[in-house]
């Protein structure tokens, strides 16, 4: 099969300056979703999709391929991901180069490894899916969570029925955005990738670290000195 990746690196980013290319522990946030899509030796294309050639420049120096800039229409706010993707598909198909699969690999996610990378894609291969999405299990169940009003008040923030210890609800997962994998011509056909045939991956929490926030990359940071000892 004809493997894509896909790694999604708009400049500027609002809640946490040019992100994509901090460096954490003195490597650029991006380059460890690069090595790791590159370490799996199963896609024949690993590409960063950038509005930026600064971020292609170093997206190409850490083993990536940046074969076109990313169109304005999709470096807006309001752009999706999966837009981008039928762009890339788009204009790879423009050189006479198409896929059967497609990841998509947030560089947000630096802690998810290529070991998560292959077994999410042998899941697809056993489920003979149309898409696998990783998740995690949520640290809280959604069950104790609530809205408030403006004074505050905490009456009926729980109902009896909610009002149990932890280990007493079942287990909730959260999508965790660290690993898209589609067929292409499904995806096509229908971009509603959650559907009766997707599938979840599995990863545990301190893999599905997605960094938005300082906070964030600093929980980052610290994971990574821990998994580097």
């Amino acid at each position: 099969m004809n493997n894509l990746a896909i790694i999604p690196a708009r400049s500027g980013s609002k809640g946490l300056k040019d992100k994509n290319i901090k460096l954490l522990n003195n490597q650029p946030l991006i380059s460890y979703t690069i090595d790791a899509a590159n370490k799996t030796g199963i896609f024949s294309h690993v590409m960063v999709s950038t509005d930026s050639k600064v971020y292609a420049d170093i997206a190409q120096k850490y083993g990536a391929e940046v074969p076109f800039l990313r169109s304005k229409d999709n470096s807006c706010d309001v752009a999706s991901s999966w837009d981008v993707v039928k762009e890339v598909l788009r204009e790879y198909a423009k050189l006479g180069i198409t896929f059967d699969t497609v990841a998509l690999l947030q560089p947000t996610s630096p802690l998810r490894s290529d070991k998560d990378i292959m077994s999410a894609y042998k899941l697809f291969k056993e489920k003979k899916a149309s898409a696998i999405i990783s998740v995690c299990e949520m640290e809280h169940s959604p069950l104790w969570c609530n809205t408030l009003t403006d004074d505050l008040s905490m009456n009926n923030f729980l109902t009896n029925a909610n009002n149990r210890q932890r280990q007493a609800f079942k287990k909730y997962y959260r999508i965790n955005g660290a690993i898209y994998i589609v067929n292409v011509k499904s995806f096509l056909e229908n971009s509603n990738i959650y559907n009766k045939n997707s599938f979840a991956y599995i990863m545990t929490n301190n893999s599905s670290i997605d960094i938005d926030t300082e906070f964030d990359f600093r929980i980052a940071e610290f994971l990574m000195s821990e998994r580097n000892k």
